[in-house]
C-alpha cells in the first residue's frame, strides 16, 4: 500500500482519485442537511408529529453537524486525520441506516444526531485533504471540485429527496447514503494518507472547551432555527438559549486562547485572509441556503407546485453551477481572486434583481433565467473565497482553518433560513396592511370586484345568502397572496443588498501577484 506522497510526486490518476473520494463525503454530508425538507410531511404521518415538532429532524442533525465541524481539527490531532475521517464516514453510514429504520419520533431524533456527528467532520476535512492533494498551480481547480460537492448538494437535496420519497418512501433518502459511503470508505482506506507535518496527539482533553462549545453552538442553532416559530424573544426558551449561547461564546474564546491544546484553535484567526474569507463566506452561505429555502416555499405556496416539482425549480441553478465551477477554477489561476469576486458579486446581485420582478402569475420559464444567472455568479465567488481563505495558513493548521471557514458558511446558511422566515412573516403583515388600506366599501373598484365575484358564484350555483361572504373571502385570499408575493420580492431585495457589503472587503484580499508568491509559484 502506498504511503503519503507530495502533490508534485502524484500522478494525475492518484490525485483525481483522492479528490473524488473526499468529495463523496462532503457532498453526502451537506446534502443530508436539505434532503429531509420535502419528506417532512410524510414523516409527520409516520410518527404522528405536528409541523413544529418534525422540524427537529433537521435541527438535531444541524446541531450535531456544526459542533463536529468546529472540532474537526482537534479530533484529527487526537485520532489521526485519516482515522478520524474514516470513523466519521462509518458513523454517518450507521446513522443513515438507523434513520431509515426509525419507527418513533424520539428514535429519529437520536439517529439524526448520530448521523450529524459523523457527517460534520466530512466537510472541513475534505477541503483540507483537497488543498494538500493538488500542487499550488492547481489550487483553484481543487476548490472548484470541492465547490461542486458542497454547493451543488443543497440544490440537489430537495430534488433527490422529493423523487426518492415519491418513488420508494422517505426511508430511502437515508438508505441511498449507504452504497455511496461504502465506496467512499474503501477508496479512503486505499488512497488517502496523512502528511507528516500534521499535528498529532493530545496530552489532555479540554473538557471545559468541549462543554462550552456544545452549549454555544446548540444555543445558536436552536435560536436561529426555532426563533421565528417561537416568536423570538417573546419565548422564554429563546431568551434562555440566547443568553446561554452568548455567554458561553465569550468564555469559550477567553478559555481557548489560553489553553495549550484548545478544542477550537482560535489562533488561526490571526490570519487576515482567513478572517476576510470567513466573513464573506458567511454572506455567501446566507444567499445559497436562504434561496434554497425560499424558492421551494414560493413555488409551493404561491404557484401551487407539488414537492418534487418545487425541488426541480433549483435544477437550473445546480446545472449551471456544475458547468461553471471548473471555469471558475481555471480563471482563478489566470486572473486572481479580486476580478472574479467582483464579477461574481455583480452577477449574483443582478440575479436577485430579476427575482424581485416575479409575480403571482410567474411560471417555470420565468424562474429559469434568474436561477441560471445566479448559477453563473456563485462559482466565481465560491472558488476564490475557498482558495484565498486558506492560502496563507500554516500547513500544520490547515484542518483547523478549514473548520473555521466551513463553520462560517454553515452559520451563514442558518442565518439565511432565519432571515428568510422573518422577512416573509413581517413582509406579509406589512404588505397586507398596505393593500387593505386601499380596499373600502366606498371604493368603486372594490364594489365592482365584489359584484363580479358574486355574479360568478351565483352562476356556479352558490346560494344568494352565501355569495357575498364567499366573495369577501376570495378578496381576502387574493390580498394575502399578493402580500406574500411582495414579501418574497423583499427577501430577494435584502439578499441582493447583502452582497454590496462585500465589495469593500474584496480590495483587502491578496492580489494575483501576492497569491503567486503565497502558493510558491512566484519564486519559480
Amino acid at each position: 500500500m502506498s504511503m503519503y506522497k507530495d502533490p508534485e510526486e502524484m500522478s494525475p490518476a492518484e490525485r483525481w482519485t483522492i479528490a473524488f473520494t473526499v468529495v463523496f463525503g462532503a457532498f453526502m454530508s451537506v446534502m443530508d442537511t436539505s434532503v429531509v425538507n420535502v419528506s417532512m410531511p410524510h414523516m409527520m404521518g409516520s410518527f404522528g408529529s405536528d409541523l413544529s415538532s418534525i422540524t427537529w429532524v433537521a435541527t438535531s442533525y444541524s446541531i450535531a453537524e456544526i459542533i463536529m465541524v468546529t472540532m474537526s481539527g482537534w479530533w484529527s490531532a487526537l485520532l489521526g486525520r485519516k482515522n478520524f475521517y474514516l470513523a466519521s464516514f462509518a458513523l454517518f453510514t450507521v446513522g443513515s441506516i438507523f434513520c431509515g429504520t426509525a419507527t418513533t419520533f424520539n428514535q429519529m431524533i437520536i439517529y439524526r444526531v448520530i448521523q450529524g456527528i459523523g457527517g460534520g467532520a466530512l466537510i472541513p476535512v475534505s477541503q483540507a485533504i483537497l488543498r494538500e492533494t493538488f500542487p499550488p498551480r492547481q489550487q483553484g481547480t481543487a476548490m472548484a471540485l470541492y465547490g461542486m460537492g458542497v454547493v451543488l448538494a443543497p440544490a440537489l437535496g430537495p430534488i433527490c429527496g422529493g423523487w426518492l420519497t415519491d418513488a420508494w418512501g422517505w426511508p430511502w433518502i437515508f438508505y441511498i447514503n449507504v452504497p455511496v459511503c461504502a465506496l467512499g470508505m474503501l477508496l479512503t482506506m486505499r488512497f488517502v494518507h496523512d502528511p507528516p507535518y500534521l499535528r498529532r496527539g493530545i496530552q489532555s482533553v479540554d473538557w471545559l472547551g468541549i462543554g462550552l462549545l456544545t452549549v454555544c453552538l446548540t444555543g445558536m442553532q436552536v435560536v436561529l432555527e426555532r426563533g421565528n416559530d417561537e416568536q423570538w424573544f417573546d419565548s422564554s426558551m429563546i431568551v434562555w438559549w440566547t443568553v446561554a449561547s452568548v455567554a458561553s461564546l465569550f468564555v469559550l474564546v477567553f478559555w481557548e486562547l489560553r489553553s495549550k491544546e484548545p478544542v477550537v484553535n482560535f489562533r488561526v484567526l490571526k490570519d487576515s485572509n482567513l478572517v476576510l474569507g470567513s466573513v464573506m463566506g458567511l454572506v455567501f452561505g446566507v444567499s445559497l441556503f436562504g434561496t434554497t429555502f425560499v424558492l421551494p416555499q414560493f413555488t409551493q405556496n404561491i404557484l401551487g407546485y407539488p414537492a418534487f416539482e418545487s425541488g426541480l425549480v433549483l435544477a437550473p441553478r445546480a446545472v449551471t453551477l456544475l458547468l461553471f465551477m471548473p471555469l471558475a477554477g481555471w480563471a482563478f489561476q489566470r486572473i486572481g481572486a479580486k476580478p472574479l469576486l467582483l464579477g461574481g458579486i455583480c452577477v449574483i446581485v443582478f440575479s436577485y434583481y430579476q427575482l424581485m420582478q416575479l409575480s403571482t402569475s410567474a411560471g417555470y420559464l420565468d424562474l429559469i433565467p434568474p436561477l441560471i444567472v445566479m448559477g453563473i455568479g456563485m462559482p466565481f465567488m465560491f472558488v476564490p473565497l475557498s482558495t484565498v481563505s486558506l492560502i496563507s495558513v500554516d500547513k500544520s493548521m490547515i484542518t483547523d482553518a478549514s473548520s473555521i471557514y466551513t463553520l462560517a458558511r454553515r452559520v451563514g446558511g442558518n442565518i439565511g433560513y432565519s432571515l428568510a422566515a422573518v422577512l416573509l412573516d413581517r413582509g406579509e403583515a406589512i404588505h397586507r396592511v398596505y393593500l387593505t388600506s386601499h380596499i373600502s366599501e366606498l371604493s368603486q373598484v372594490t364594489q365592482d370586484y365584489l359584484a363580479q365575484s358574486v355574479q360568478a358564484l351565483l352562476a356556479k350555483g352558490v346560494g344568494a345568502t352565501q355569495a357575498l361572504p364567499l366573495a369577501l373571502g376570495l378578496l381576502e385570499h387574493k390580498v394575502m397572496r399578493q402580500a406574500t408575493m411582495l414579501a418574497y420580492n423583499d427577501i430577494s431585495f435584502v439578499f441582493g443588498c447583502l452582497f454590496f457589503v462585500l465589495v469593500p472587503m474584496v480590495f483587502f484580499l491578496p492580489g494575483r501577484a501576492a497569491i503567486l508568491v503565497l502558493t510558491g509559484k512566484g519564486s519559480r
